[in-house]
């Protein structure tokens, strides 16, 4: 390794949910430096999450995103001209940092109306174990597990 590790920034929490969580979720919301507008797209996602499933809203998101959290992914891994993928466990940071991606990009994706409406709509999905993003958590699991055979090329 030539150069040091990156030192791990701590995120100040959101002061509406006291949260660390939601903070970093705004960060990654964030385009362009435009915090106040990611803050407020995400707040008022959460309100109509709150407002439709009558439910606390962090339980909500916490419930979104513990299903669209992977738990392994497959890494590609040269052995003798022949590239193969080979599962690996994710770490706790990746694994939130990829749930996290994963869920805004399916809300940008998503048909229609204003982007807090879509990223309420993919969260309620999420909790409730549908929708793009738990789609691509499975198909992750899938891709990791039919190439369960190169498990022992791990490093």
């Amino acid at each position: 390794m030539r150069r040091k590790r990156a030192e791990i920034r701590t995120v100040t929490p959101d002061p509406r949910y006291n949260s660390t969580v939601v903070a970093k979720f705004v960060n990654n919301m964030m385009e362009r430096g435009k915090k106040s507008l990611a803050t407020r797209v995400v707040y008022d996602a959460l309100d109509t999450i709150a407002e439709r499933t009558k439910r606390p809203a962090m339980e909500v998101f916490e419930e979104a995103l513990k299903n669209a959290t992977p738990l392994v992914e497959v890494k590609p891994r040269r052995v003798g001209g022949a590239t193969y993928q080979i599962p690996v466990e994710i770490s706790a940071n990746r694994r939130m940092a990829l749930a996290m991606r994963w869920l805004i990009d399916s809300a940008r994706r998503r048909g229609g109306r204003d982007m807090s409406a879509r990223l309420a709509a993919e969260l309620m999905d999420a909790a409730r174990n549908e929708g793009a993003t738990v789609k691509k958590r499975e198909d992750t699991h899938r891709m990791a597990e039919a190439n369960q055979a190169f498990a022992h090329f791990r490093y």
